[in-house]
């Protein structure tokens, strides 16, 4: 039997899942110690501030040891499973000496091939190819390596005597007359942030007089609750990001709300027209297909309110393409995915997007890239049997559309009353970017396409 020694141990660290996280918590672990493992097999299933993701594991090996149970938070860059790969090809990579696993993440880089998510990411090489025995030249991949780095945009490059800052921060530092060399950083690794540019551009503090440190207080009590009559749920993983970004998003942007109720009874007919339409044979068609078509054509008519609003550089951004974000409520809280380049896809297209969409955030199975870059969203509670709400701009966006209940109602029709489908529209938005002319000719618009659909066709 051969004997496992501490340098034949590779530790496998918690990535970052996403753009900027910080921790995940372990959902579920796929393996147990002694299960062999190769490279690119899933071990475990994490839930970030985002989604949900699998981990695969980057080579072979022999489990020796999970670090945290099911339903801890783990810090990125900690630990959290330990593999033997003295038995398999795997042992090619040279497994750090143990003083070097003991050290932070941020202090060391790991080497050769970086863990990617499922469906998230894409990996340094396109090939599973190992690499060889022969001999490399350490200087200069280093070099190369820390050259793209910094183009792509994904992370500083190492260069010699040169401060270590992303293309936008010296972008800032240049239009403000800031030299990055006299800048004291404050992010991971040494790197200057936003923050460090305008905070060197500020007038100096005065300094603080020194006070003497209070008395140590008393240990605070621990609260207890009655178990029986109430249920404590901490939060966390999505419901954490959200109620985060919404508490951001209510105070940050000022918001408007204008509602419109509006005869759908054409739209609905049209609903179950397509329903029998061969070429939608096998996709999801509902009142929600429609209604996203409406408000991509008011989008185009006026594309203005496709924006965002850039606080650091004091910009409106108009964005020329429409990632539709489709608001989802999931076991684990409320998220956003969005559908990539809406407003190119037709009416097939649109149907086909949004069941996949629906169905993977049903799953659980959304991945961070899918709700990240979104420009305008739509939140149905109709759904929930309610009339309409006042909805909460999701960050970053200038828009969302609310869609209420479709209800029979007595209404005017030609001159007289009779029973039709109506809906009321909710229309929130940023009043930095979209003014009240703006905002009711989008909302006007999206109702006009609802009440005669055929305008999907004149307007398109």
């Amino acid at each position: 039997m051969t004997t496992m020694t501490e340098a034949s141990v590779r530790e496998f660290k918690m990535p970052d899942v996403g753009e900027g996280l910080t921790e995940a918590e372990i959902l579920k672990w796929y393996v147990q110690p002694g299960d062999t493992v190769t490279d690119g097999q899933v071990v475990c299933e994490v839930e970030t501030a985002k989604a949900a993701v699998e981990l695969p594991i980057p080579y072979d090996g022999v489990v020796r040891e999970l670090h945290f149970p099911e339903g801890t938070t783990v810090d990125v860059g900690m630990s959290i499973i330990a593999v033997d790969v003295s038995g398999g090809a795997a042992a090619v990579e040279a497994a750090p000496a143990p003083e070097e696993n003991k050290r932070p993440a941020e202090e060391k880089k790991p080497e050769g091939r970086k863990p990617v998510l499922v469906g998230y990411g894409v990996a340094e090489s396109s090939t599973k190819r190992r690499p060889r025995k022969g001999p490399t030249v350490p200087v200069q991949e280093a070099a190369v390596k820390a050259v793209q780095t910094e183009l792509n945009g994904h992370g500083p490059a190492v260069v010699k005597d040169r401060p270590l800052a992303k293309p936008p921060v010296r972008k800032l530092a240049k239009d403000l007359g800031v030299d990055l060399a006299t800048v004291v950083p404050s992010g991971p690794d040494g790197i200057i942030t936003r923050e460090d540019v305008h905070a060197a551009v500020a007038p100096p503090k005065a300094p603080e007089p020194v006070v003497a440190a209070p008395a140590p207080a008393a240990p605070a009590p621990v609260a207890t609750y009655d178990t029986a009559r109430e249920t404590r749920i901490p939060v966390k993983g999505v419901r954490k990001a959200t109620a985060a970004a919404m508490v951001g998003s209510a105070f940050t942007a000022p918001h408007v709300t204008e509602f419109v109720t509006v005869d759908v009874t054409r739209t609905m007919k049209l609903v179950e027209e397509l329903k029998q339409d061969k070429d939608m044979q096998g996709l999801r068609v509902n009142p929600l297909l429609l209604i996203a078509k409406a408000l991509l054509v008011a989008i185009k008519r006026h594309p203005d309110v496709n924006a965002s609003w850039d606080e650091a550089n004091q910009e409106i951004v108009v964005k020329h393409y429409v990632n539709l974000g489709i608001a989802a409520a999931t076991p684990r809280g409320l998220i956003v995915p969005n559908i990539k380049d809406a407003h190119d896809k037709t009416l097939p297209q649109l149907a086909e997007s949004l069941g996949e969409l629906v169905a993977t955030a049903r799953d659980g199975k959304t991945s961070p890239a899918a709700m990240q870059g979104g420009t305008v969203t739509i939140t149905n509670v109709g759904v929930f049997g309610v009339d309409t709400g006042t909805p909460i701009l999701n960050p970053g966006e200038a828009a969302i559309l609310a869609v209420g209940a479709i209800k029979l109602q007595p209404w005017v029709h030609k001159g007289k009353v009779k029973p039709r489908q109506v809906t009321t529209l909710a229309l929130s938005f940023d009043h930095r970017l979209v003014d009240g002319e703006l905002g009711s000719k989008v909302l006007a618009d999206v109702a006009a396409i609802l009440e005669q659909p055929k305008r999907l066709i004149t307007w398109a």
